[in-house]
């Protein structure tokens, strides 16, 4: 298995700051799983076996687990153009000045460094929203640390929109972003 982690910082999605670079680890011994061009030839003991070598308490101190399939031939061609970095850039720096004067009266300068009581503050959801999240959490056995992440997420994912509050899309693509901590193998 490649290592999680190479030992450079870089800036992080959540805005850390100062979290180490991710390397790709393979979802399987073989690679494959999952692509849609190579048939994965492990079993699902294998894999079960291959993936838990990442424990869950590293798990849970990751804030996102993304996982980017392979593009196909034509993606790669493709002429269409995706969101210009600019207009990206410009997001990203509004939703951290958003953070900057959230946090302006104290140590804290980014969501993903929020204690329990900037937790309880900033990231409260309606209790429509938190019987969601509770549902989440029981059905993919997430842990406390987990249910901490996937809320600095959602704030942050509601920074990037320029919302007020979370909202049940940013919830729901904060528990998204959850998907190594979920017992699926194959």
């Amino acid at each position: 298995m490649k290592p999680a982690w190479s030992g450079s910082p870089a800036a992080s999605a959540c805005g850390t700051g100062s979290t180490l670079q991710h390397r790709a680890t393979e979802r399987c011994p073989c690679g494959y799983l999952g692509d849609t061009k190579h048939e994965c030839r492990c079993s699902p003991t294998q894999i079960q076996r291959y993936r838990s070598r990442i424990s869950g308490p590293l798990l849970d101190r990751i804030d996102i687990h993304i996982e980017a399939p392979a593009l196909t031939l034509t993606e790669l061609r493709s002429e269409k153009n995706g969101e210009p970095s600019a207009a990206i850039r410009e997001r990203v720096e509004a939703a951290r000045a958003r953070q900057r004067r959230r946090f302006a009266d104290g140590k804290t300068n980014a969501n993903a460094r929020m204690t329990q009581a900037q937790i309880r503050k900033h990231c409260a959801v309606s209790a429509e929203l938190g019987d969601l999240l509770q549902h989440a959490m029981e059905q993919l056995s997430l842990s406390a640390r987990a249910y901490d992440r996937v809320l600095k997420v959602a704030r942050t994912i509601a920074d990037l929109a320029n919302a007020e509050s979370i909202a049940s899309n940013h919830l729901l693509e904060a528990i998204q972003y959850r998907s190594l901590d979920r017992n699926v193998f194959y």
